[in-house]
């Protein structure tokens, strides 16, 4: 099998030849900017320029020579854009290395600080001295919301307005056309399966707008006007989504929604939350992305969220990302037994927050092959560490869980 063939038959709940891997395929399965260099001395790969492709959370673009070396099957869309030099500024990252920034997300220095602004001038994110990742300061419906004017008010969030590439490489008059011969240049030269970068947060576009703390009250005490928010998001959504997909739905095989559900202890809201504001939501945009182009759709959604696994599958789910074992009620051997027949786990593979970080190379292959073990059978998997390699894990585990996971035969 190539790459792409090997995940469409996981995710077509076929055993492939051998377990399909992601890594950097989208903005949850990638390495820290500060991890990258060390990677590439301990591969003995000549070393580079690193350029800065996610600026809040200081992810690595990933270059093909580490791709094959692990032999990774994925690819994201984003990948086949912002290649010029021009689009990229030289920047320093927390640690002081070299590094390049996208042109249009180029922080400046504040005050103790480093901040992103807004098209408009406003501060909406900062990374203090001392910290390695941007944090959101800037909600603007805090005060007062404006439902009418949702996209002018995304740009004045971070999660929203700081894109990683293509960026507003396509937000020109030309932008469809740039998108759609960018995605089928890349369909051409790579047999990596390329997933496609959405979003269609509704949750997460809520807290992003509101601060969480004020949406978790909406959408408790004021239900009426949350339901009035979230049927304009869906509007919007379903707008760029035919956008979208009309450019690049023949040349992408996943398209990857996002919304964070789950926290360490369990689902963020209710189960019956879910299912009165946002299941009917997810099966419109879902299986209107499915209606547009043949592709699968995968959600990033962290935390425990077992508790409403079955809703997601019934709403058109294909698959979910990162798959956090260490939460309450995501215990691998339970979630394979219950949802395997139905759900592609698209991550599980190791754990981030302990042992990847904390372990010796010897625990993260041991936990690699356990975890693969688990979840392998059946097809139904593809191979992704718990969301990304944080910038403290050191690089010889990050060799040690890509090379067991490689050298694993069925």
């Amino acid at each position: 099998m190539n790459s792409r063939e090997r995940v469409l038959a996981a995710l077509n709940h076929i055993e492939p030849d051998r377990v399909p891997v992601d890594l950097s395929g989208h903005r949850s399965s990638g390495i820290s900017a500060m991890v990258y260099p060390k990677l590439r001395k301990h591969l003995g790969l000549p070393p580079c320029l690193v350029r800065v492709y996610d600026p809040i959370q200081q992810l690595a673009v990933v270059d093909e020579d580490v791709l094959d070396r692990f032999g990774i099957d994925t690819i994201e869309l984003g990948r086949a854009f912002a290649q010029e030099d021009d689009a990229w500024a030289d920047w320093i990252l927390p640690d002081g290395t070299p590094c390049q920034m996208p042109a249009w997300a180029n922080p400046e220095r504040g005050e103790k600080g480093w901040v992103l602004r807004s098209v408009n001038g406003n501060v909406i994110a900062r990374l203090p001295d001392g910290a390695i990742y941007f944090e959101q300061c800037s909600y603007p419906f805090l005060e007062q919301d404006d439902i009418d004017n949702i996209p002018a008010a995304m740009q004045e969030s971070m999660w929203t307005a700081i894109a990683s590439p293509p960026g507003p490489l396509i937000a020109g008059p030309n932008g469809k056309e740039v998108l759609r011969n960018g995605a089928q240049r890349l369909r051409e030269e790579t047999d990596r399966a390329i997933i496609g970068l959405f979003g269609g947060n509704l949750l997460e576009m809520g807290q992003f707008l509101y601060r969480n703390d004020n949406f978790f009250m909406l959408l408790a005490g004021e239900p009426k006007r949350a339901h009035a928010f979230l049927d304009r998001v869906v509007e919007m959504h379903l707008k760029n989504l035919e956008s979208f997909l009309g450019c690049v739905g023949e040349h992408i095989d996943i398209i990857l929604f996002g919304d964070d559900l789950g926290m360490q202890t369990g689902p963020q809201i209710s189960p019956k939350m879910y299912r009165e504001f946002f299941k009917p939501r997810h099966k419109i945009l879902w299986n209107r992305a499915k209606e547009l182009a043949d592709v699968k759709v995968m959600l990033h959604c962290c935390g425990g969220v077992r508790s409403i696994l079955g809703d997601l599958i019934e709403a058109g789910l294909d698959a979910m990302n990162p798959v956090q074992t260490t939460c309450d009620g995501m215990d691998p051997r339970e979630l394979k037994a219950e949802f395997g027949k139905d759900l592609t786990f698209w991550g599980g593979g190791c754990d981030t927050q302990g042992v990847l970080m904390k372990g010796t190379p010897d625990e993260v292959r041991r936990h690699v092959r356990e975890m693969v073990e688990i979840l392998r059978p059946g097809g139904g998997f593809v191979f992704q560490q718990v969301h990304n390699i944080l910038a403290d894990v050191p690089a010889e585990n990050v060799v040690a869980m890509l090379e067991e996971v490689k050298e694993i035969k069925n």
